[in-house]
């Protein structure tokens, strides 16, 4: 079982494709490309405030300073710190390389729509949700894995 998680789905869609190991994958609060499509086929023209791009480093991030409202706005104050602290840039490059397959074409699928999210617009995610083979909601935000751990892994488990 692979799951992915936001920006991951995109990764996973591809890194999954062809391992015959890999029976069903769990997109949570997630990108799930078709072949040809990247992140930036899904992001607005005007970048959200919530993220900083340095065209001339080459690199984009989480603003720090928003980044506990918009992204673990439901987790305890020393999960919130322990994440913020964890925070690092990434290259401009993933935002427009395009994925050439899509793992779950192939495998069962299970979509986790985190209806709280603040970072991945909920409408958005219900849209990718329409791609895979199961749906299940999730009162949680950006990351249900460190605001509800239990839940997720009771998910997941029952997937198995």
């Amino acid at each position: 079982m692979v799951v992915a998680h936001s920006y991951g789905g995109i990764v996973a869609a591809e890194a999954a494709a062809g391992v015959e190991a890999v029976r069903h994958m769990v997109l949570v609060s997630s990108y799930l490309p078709e072949p040809g499509e990247s992140l930036s086929t899904f992001g607005a023209h005007v970048p959200p405030p919530f993220l900083d791009f340095d065209p001339d480093g080459g690199t984009f991030g989480a603003r720090p300073e928003l980044f506990a409202e918009t992204f673990v706005q439901d987790c305890p104050p020393d999960l919130v710190r322990d994440a913020a602290a964890r925070l690092v840039r990434q290259t401009l490059a993933v935002t427009g390389q395009p994925v050439r397959a899509a793992a779950w074409h192939d495998v069962s699928t299970t979509y986790m729509v985190c209806t709280e999210d603040r970072g991945t617009p909920v409408a958005a995610q219900r849209e990718f949700s329409r791609r895979a083979g199961k749906v299940v909601e999730v009162e949680a935000g950006h990351h249900p894995f460190l605001s509800q751990p239990e839940a997720v892994a009771d998910i997941v488990r029952h997937l198995s």
